[in-house]
C-alpha cells in the first residue's frame, strides 16, 4: 500500500486580522497549513473583509485547493457605560449601583444599559464585569435600578463587558450589525456563517431562515444556557464552534474541561464538524514558541475526537502568525502518529442511521481496514457523504471529491478530508478513472494499491448513495 503524503487529519482554522490581511501573508499561512480562514466580524469594515475574501480565492486559483471561509458575526455585546476618567476602583463588600439611566459612572454607580437584563435579574444572582475579572451579587433591584454588592473587586473602566451567567437573556442572538454582515457574507459567497451567543434552537432558526441555504450554520457555544440546550442546538446548526474563552468566563474554568470532551463527543455522534477554540497558543501572540501546557491544550482536542482547532489573536493580531500555524500543524501530525489516538478515535461505537449513504460510508471503512486500502475517495454533489464518511474516522486518507467548489470548500472543515473539486461526470467508468487518476496525482495511491470508491448513481442526484467499488489501481484500462 503506497504511503500517502504527510498531512494533517485534524483542521486548521485560522483568524485573519491586522497581523495576515495582506495576499503574501495569507499565502503562508495557507502554504504552512491552514484549511479554513475566519473573518471575525467584530472587527474591520466590509471593504476590508471583500478584500480578505478575494486574497483567499486568489491564492485557492493559484494553489489548486479549495479553502473554507467562517463568517464570525458578533452578536449582541453586553456593556457597562462610561467610567469617570481612567476608570474607578471596586473595593470587595462595598456597596455598587446599576442604572438604566445614562450618567457618567463614578465609585457609587454606572450605567447598564439594557432593559433585557433587568426584566430577568433577581436578588442573589451574580454579574460579571470585564471577562469576569469583578463580580457583583444583587442585593436588590427594581425596573431601573439595581444595588449591588462586590464579591471580587478591582479596576472597573468604560464600555467592559457584562456576563450573566445564571439567566437565559431575552436577546436575539442576531443584531442589526449582524443581519448587514450576514447579508454581505452571503453576497461573498463565504462557506459558513457562526453564530454568537446562541442560547437555544430559535437563535439558530431565525438564521437559517435568513442564510436559505446560501451556507452552512456554525453554533458558537460560549453560554451556559447553549450548553443545557445543546441537543437541541445541534439538530438545528451544520457545525458547532466550542468558543471556550467566552464560555469559561461564564462557567467555572474546573468544568471546561469535561464540557470539551461531552460536546465533542455529542457533536461525533450526531456527524457535525467541531472545532475547539480560543487561547489553544495564546503565547504566540507575542512569543515565536508555544507553552508546553498550551501544546498538550492541542493535543487533548485531538484526543477528543475535535474536527478542527483554531487560532484566534495568535494569527490575527500576533508577531507570528506562520510560526503558530507551522506549530499548529506540527502538534497535530505528532498527536496523529500516536497509536493511543488512533485507540481513542475508534472508542466511541455509533448507531448508524437507515439512510443508505451512511450503511454505504460504514461498508466502505470495515472494507478499507480489511484489505489496506490506500485510500477512500467519497464522490458527492453536496458532500453530505464525505460527512458521514470522516464521521468514522477511517484509518486512510479520505478523499472528498465533488463537481461543485461550493460543496468542496465545505468539506474542507471536516476531518480527514482531502477537497478536490472534479468535472461533471457522465458514466460510472468515467467516475473510476478520473478518481483513480486523481488519487495518484495527489500522491494517495499507485499501481496495485487497493481504493475504495462510494457514489450516487445516476449521477447528478444528491442524497443518493447506493455505490460501494474496490479498485485495483492499473488494471482494466485505468490510466
Amino acid at each position: 500500500m503506497t504511503q500517502p503524503p504527510l498531512h494533517h487529519l485534524t483542521k486548521i482554522v485560522a483568524t485573519l486580522g491586522p497581523a495576515s490581511d495582506s495576499l503574501e501573508m495569507i499565502s503562508k499561512l495557507a502554504t504552512a497549513g491552514v484549511d479554513v480562514f475566519r473573518l471575525n466580524f467584530s472587527h474591520g469594515s466590509h471593504e476590508q473583509q471583500a478584500e480578505k475574501i478575494g486574497f483567499i480565492r486568489c491564492i485557492e486559483e493559484t494553489m489548486s485547493k479549495p479553502f473554507g471561509i467562517i463568517a464570525d458575526l458578533q452578536g449582541p455585546k453586553l456593556r457597562v457605560g462610561d467610567i469617570l476618567d481612567e476608570g474607578i476602583e471596586l473595593i470587595e463588600g462595598e456597596s455598587y449601583t446599576l442604572c438604566l439611566d445614562e450618567k457618567i459612572g463614578d465609585k457609587n454607580g454606572c450605567t447598564l444599559p439594557h432593559p433585557e437584563i433587568f426584566a430577568v435579574a433577581k436578588p442573589d444572582i451574580e454579574l460579571l464585569l470585564d471577562d469576569g475579572k469583578l463580580r457583583l451579587r444583587i442585593k436588590s433591584i427594581d425596573s431601573s435600578v439595581m444595588k449591588t454588592e462586590v464579591i471580587c473587586g478591582g479596576i472597573l473602566k468604560s464600555h467592559k463587558g457584562v456576563n450573566f451567567p445564571d439567566c437565559q437573556l431575552p436577546i436575539p442572538a442576531l443584531t442589526d450589525k449582524d443581519r448587514q454582515d450576514l447579508d454581505f457574507a452571503l453576497q461573498h459567497n463565504v462557506d459558513w456563517i457562526a453564530l454568537s451567543f446562541v442560547q437555544h434552537a430559535q437563535d439558530l432558526i431565525e438564521a437559517r431562515g435568513l442564510i436559505k441555504g446560501g451556507a452552512r450554520l456554525i453554533a458558537k457555544i460560549e453560554k451556559p444556557q447553549a450548553i443545557v440546550n445543546f441537543q437541541e442546538i445541534l439538530e438545528n446548526c451544520d457545525g458547532i464552534m466550542i468558543a471556550r474563552g467566552d464560555l469559561g468566563v461564564e462557567t467555572p474554568p474546573e468544568l471546561v474541561p469535561q464540557t470539551q470532551k461531552r460536546l465533542i463527543k455529542q457533536c461525533r455522534k450526531f456527524g457535525h464538524p467541531v472545532i475547539v477554540a480560543t487561547q489553544m497558543l495564546e503565547s504566540m501572540t507575542n512569543s515565536p514558541t508555544p507553552t508546553r501546557a498550551e501544546a498538550s491544550d492541542v493535543a487533548t482536542a485531538l484526543y477528543d475526537g475535535a474536527d478542527a482547532v483554531m487560532l484566534s489573536a495568535e494569527s490575527a493580531s500576533g508577531k507570528y502568525p506562520a510560526e503558530a500555524v507551522s506549530m499548529m500543524r506540527r502538534i497535530i501530525i505528532s498527536t496523529e502518529q500516536d497509536m493511543q489516538y488512533r485507540i481513542d478515535l475508534q472508542r466511541d461505537n455509533f448507531e448508524l442511521t437507515n439512510q443508505s449513504n451512511e450503511a454505504i460510508v460504514a461498508a466502505a471503512c470495515k472494507v478499507a481496514e480489511v484489505v489496506q486500502a490506500s485510500a477512500i475517495i467519497a464522490y458527492s454533489q453536496t458532500g453530505n457523504t464525505t460527512r458521514c464518511a470522516a464521521r468514522h474516522r477511517p484509518i486512510c486518507p479520505l478523499l472528498g471529491l465533488t463537481p461543485i467548489i461550493e460543496s468542496a470548500r465545505a468539506t474542507t472543515l471536516l476531518w480527514g478530508v482531502h477537497s478536490i473539486k472534479t468535472p461533471d461526470l457522465v458514466s460510472l467508468d468515467e467516475m473510476v478513472d478520473k478518481t483513480v487518476n486523481l488519487a495518484r496525482q495527489y500522491g494517495f495511491a499507485q499501481d496495485n494499491d487497493s481504493l475504495i470508491i462510494t457514489a450516487g448513481v445516476p449521477f447528478g442526484v444528491p442524497g443518493h448513495t447506493n455505490l460501494l467499488r474496490l479498485v485495483k489501481v492499473g488494471e482494466k484500462n485505468i490510466k
